[in-house]
């Protein structure tokens, strides 16, 4: 046992080791290999190839105007909710946060769905309301508009959770200084709120912005029936007619898109440097303006609002899952439940990927909290370098587009292991090992965070008792963090079960997953069926978040991210 645990430390010796190694395969190895491939085809002037190719110069000005639209129309509609729902005495604020957080957590691909269902000449449920455009007029969301509509939409969550955590640390003593001095609210507001603000409102806008530039699910839909291609959807086309030069051009379009991602980021934090606001006051006493009158007219704002983003589009999509094909009006005559009935009971596809997905989701969440566990308690005991250093490795796969990690992984297992010599690439291990190095900054933080909230006098009395780590863990670590480990197994659950970029990439024959099967469906014109599985998809994501809304008041502080 001597050399089991570290002399005048808890942990055991190869506890540290053992999660740097899982953090080495996991990104260090993928990361390294794209590089290199990348780097091989400079070498070899592949490079001349890729840049002289106007599909990429075309995909690199699609991707950076559609998210920079994009995250200038999550910063509006973020900003105004945050604001709204965080500073001010409006009535139903969890109710309309848990509502607004939604569309970020429902997959862009049935939000693209969704909205494709509810706009355009063959809308079902405008032809059942007499609104549809004339046949015959063009889809408006086939467009690069549309793209950047969508992105808006479904990244606006992001921004706002980003500001409404800056907000809820402004003082109200400072607030009711400047309005017992006479200040208005509007003033008030701008002088000392809006300043205290905006390093939240551009944190917000850098999340935004980095998550447009690898968005697949809504560029595939509304972009590639327009010939609108984003770098994200070029990779994918170009995967689709694969050449022995493919590895290379994709290694190197995927360095372009990690290089627009790091700069976005890069910009981040050189706005955020430049601004250093000392906040004195009540810590994290929220600062409430009472908003009288205005509230007839802000929670109208936001209903209107949540209609549009959230209940149209579903009810749309429930419109086009109801009728027999695209296009049909849904009237009583025209009602089916064909589409449903293909999904659950007729079709092989769709059951094999719920089988697929539901298995990916599930061991990836509880492999990953059997790594979590683990690696938050290293994490939080440790404050050198090296505990640094392998937090930051970990969450840069989350950090990087999708489509830059299956790109990665492919190159690490397209060859057979060594030793063992079986090739992972076209298995479902291959995603399976993607999701856990995509997923795992995700389900270690609520960890980390409870691990940090516990009095380490606990661990220590049984300790210096005689317990061992695995007992000290077993009995009193995990129970105690047990409610932030439930949390992390459905957050990675439901974003897991959800995936579409990577696993784009990484599916063949019998491993496709919800997301694919969806994308499939719709491409291959069976949208009646793609509705319907999108229908039940999104019926799960409400379930999984209401299960998470209901374990709240039992977790940390930011683990369930619409609440205080």
């Amino acid at each position: 046992m001597s050399g089991y645990v570290r002399p005048g430390n808890s942990q055991p010796a190869l506890l540290f080791p053992f999660i740097a190694g899982v953090v080495v395969v996991l990104s260090v190895l993928p990361l390294v290999r794209l590089a290199m491939t990348g780097l091989s085809a400079l070498a070899a002037g592949g490079a001349i190839s890729v840049l002289a190719d106007r599909a990429l110069w075309a995909a690199a000005y699609y991707t950076l105007v559609t998210a920079l639209w994009g995250t200038l129309i999550s910063v509006a509609i973020g900003a105004f909710f945050a604001f709204v729902l965080t500073l001010t005495d409006i009535p139903g604020k969890g109710p309309l946060g848990f509502l607004f957080v939604l569309p970020m957590m429902i997959p862009p691909q049935v939000t693209a769905l969704a909205w494709v269902q509810m706009s355009g000449p063959s809308s079902p449920l405008l032809k059942a309301l007499g609104m549809a455009p004339p046949l015959g007029s063009p889809q408006p969301l086939y467009s690069a508009g549309g793209i950047a509509l969508l992105y808006g939409v479904q990244h606006a969550p992001l921004v706002y959770l980003a500001l409404r955590a800056g907000l809820m640390s402004v003082p109200r003593d400072g607030v009711e200084a400047a309005l017992l001095s006479g200040a208005s609210p509007f003033r008030t507001f701008r002088d000392i709120v809006l300043p205290l603000a905006l390093p939240g409102m551009i944190a917000g806008a850098a999340i935004a912005f980095v998550s447009c530039i690898g968005n697949f699910g809504i560029p595939a839909i509304l972009g590639i029936p327009a010939s609108i291609y984003t770098l994200s959807t070029l990779i994918f086309t170009k995967f689709s007619a694969f050449t022995d030069r493919t590895f290379g051009e994709v290694a190197l379009l995927s360095g372009i898109i990690a290089l627009i991602s790091v700069v976005g980021l890069a910009v981040q934090e050189r706005a955020l440097g430049r601004r250093d606001y000392r906040i004195a006051g009540q810590a994290g006493a929220r600062a409430t303006f009472s908003i009288g009158g205005w509230k007839f007219i802000f929670l109208p704002l936001l209903a209107v609002l949540l209609f549009f983003m959230l209940v149209a589009p579903f009810l749309a999509l429930l419109a086009g899952s109801l009728v027999p094909a695209y296009g049909v009006p849904l009237t009583f005559q025209t009602l089916s439940f064909h589409a449903f009935e293909e999904v659950l009971l007729r079709q092989t596809i769709t059951r094999t990927a719920f089988a697929n997905s539901l298995f990916l989701a599930t061991v990836t969440a509880l492999g990953l909290l059997a790594l979590s566990v683990l690696a938050g308690y290293v994490l939080s005991r440790r404050r050198d370098a090296a505990a640094s250093l392998v937090a930051s490795l970990i969450e840069i796969p989350y950090a990087l587009p999708g489509i830059v990690v299956a790109v990665a992984f492919i190159l690490v297992f397209a060859a057979p292991l060594p030793v063992f010599n079986v090739t992972l690439y076209g298995t479902i291990w291959i995603i399976l090992i993607a999701y856990f190095a995509s997923f795992f900054a995700v389900s270690l933080k609520p960890v980390v965070s409870a691990y940090r909230q516990l009095d380490p006098a606990l661990e220590e009395a049984a300790r210096l008792a005689g317990a061992g780590f695995f007992t000290r863990l077993k009995d009193i670590l995990v129970p105690l963090i047990a409610p932030a480990a439930g949390a992390s197994v459905i957050l990675v659950f439901l974003i897991a079960c959800n995936e579409l970029t990577v696993s784009a990439l990484l599916w063949s024959t019998g491993t496709q997953t919800l997301g694919v099967v969806i994308y499939n469906l719709d491409d291959s014109g069976s949208s009646d069926v793609a509705s319907a599985l999108s229908v039940l998809v999104v019926m799960m994501v409400v379930i999984m978040m209401l299960l998470l809304e209901g374990m709240a008041k039992h977790l940390p502080a930011g683990v369930v991210p619409w609440r205080s």
